[in-house]
């Protein structure tokens, strides 16, 4: 379901699900185990890398065995969805998602939790679709998506249900770059390369207060390290 690997330094956390990696409480605990197990190993440079298999990075929520369940595991799977983006906007490492095709509904979500976005240039679609399956959108991912995205093109997204290619993506700032499904990793790990190696405690700070808002509405453990400089903020 997902597979941990290392290139160098950066951790690659490949989703390899069933359904086009969607997105259940079975998946979800799997994202926070291997998220756990990156915190844990973390020791000097390293960086997060996650992309998917086959056609699809996400295709959002798995909406077949959701409707399955209880109403005590909705509630917990609403908590631990937005606690995922709020984890990993606040996620101690630099984090990059290789959209290797497909990022629909939820999917495009996790990808905009990440720093930084590569899409292969050739395939798949970023596309927030929940106007067109009636899935409504809770606040606190919207908050996320207002600080990631450009107001005309998430009110495009959003309302329209519009499907972005990868080029086009760059050109909206939705993504840093687009590629062949070839070089789609090593060309993610040539962007965030130069971020692994900064130093951790600064860094690590410095996103904190960065998406601080909406990470910590998302259920985001608050990072609590401080500058070495000690009291000293601008």
């Amino acid at each position: 379901m997902i597979r941990l690997t290392q290139q160098d330094h950066i951790n690659i956390l490949t989703m390899d699900g069933a359904e086009g990696n969607s997105i259940d409480l079975e998946f979800l605990a799997a994202l926070h185990e291997s998220l756990d197990a990156v915190e844990a190993a973390a020791d000097g440079p390293a960086a997060l890398l996650i992309t998917g298999s086959g056609k699809a990075f996400s295709v959002g929520l798995n909406v077949a065995t959701l409707m399955g369940y209880q109403p005590e595991q909705m509630t917990t799977f609403d908590t631990e969805v937005r606690r995922l983006y709020g984890r990993l906007v606040n996620f101690p490492l630099p984090t990059i998602a290789a959209v290797n095709g497909h990022a629909f509904a939820a999917g495009a979500y996790l990808a905009l939790a990440c720093d930084y976005r590569v899409m292969r240039e050739d395939r798949g679609w970023f596309c927030i679709s929940e106007v067109d399956v009636g899935v409504p959108i809770h606040p606190d991912v919207q908050a996320m998506a207002q600080a990631k995205l450009a107001p005309q093109v998430l009110r495009d997204a959003v309302l329209q249900g519009k499907r972005f290619v990868g080029p086009e993506c760059v050109d909206l700032g939705i993504a840093d770059a687009a590629c062949s499904e070839e070089s789609l990793i090593a060309t993610a790990i040539e962007l965030i390369a130069a971020l692994s190696i900064k130093e951790r405690t600064i860094f690590t700070t410095l996103k904190s207060t960065l998406y601080a808002r909406y990470a910590t509405a998302l259920g985001a453990t608050e990072n609590t390290v401080k500058s070495k400089a000690g009291a000293l903020q601008i």
